[in-house]
């Protein structure tokens, strides 16, 4: 039985495939689908390749990033973490390992809702002719996501840098 952030997560994959496929099928026979530094289209494909490639990349890359956590962390694998006899330790393990894999799901959520902006970026490129990437809209979608991860990295090392107090451990 799926965990609720695992269920919450399937269910965006879900829905983020449905997005990318729905949308792409209003693009051109052949998409711009590289975009130089002027935003300017330089890369080009069958739409069929694109949706495919999308696909691999919205729905893929962050169901790995969930499965490979999730496998690695229920074995008995070493974690590093900051006072990691504490929260590894046989009392606490299987808590810490949930928060881990539920802070990995956070973390792949925002993955998949950047790579749908971006993929929206490129449907919205292919409307005008040559296809023509906003720039200001992937370098502002880029901003949000670093800043999410600069964030999303300090929340775990902040949780696992200090122990409750009052526990030995």
């Amino acid at each position: 039985m799926l965990d609720r952030p695992l269920l919450r997560f399937v269910l965006l994959i879900a829905c983020a495939a449905a997005f990318v496929w729905l949308t792409a099928l209003s693009m051109p026979d052949v998409v711009g689908s590289h975009f130089g530094a002027s935003g300017t289209a330089n890369g080009f494909m069958p739409r069929g390749t694109y949706i495919r490639f999308m696909l691999a990349v919205v729905v893929g890359l962050p169901a790995l990033l969930v499965a490979v956590s999730h496998v690695a962390m229920g074995s008995r694998t070493r974690i590093n973490l900051p006072n990691r006899d504490y929260w590894l330790a046989p009392e606490r393990r299987a808590e810490t390992v949930s928060y881990l894999r539920a802070h990995m799901v956070r973390f792949s959520v925002v993955l998949v809702v950047f790579l749908c902006y971006v993929h929206w970026l490129v449907v919205r490129a292919n409307r005008v002719q040559p296809p023509h990437l906003s720039n200001p809209a992937m370098i502002s979608g880029l901003v949000v996501l670093v800043l999410y991860a600069l964030v999303w990295t300090r929340v775990l090392v902040r949780h696992f840098s200090n122990r409750p107090l009052g526990r030995s451990g």
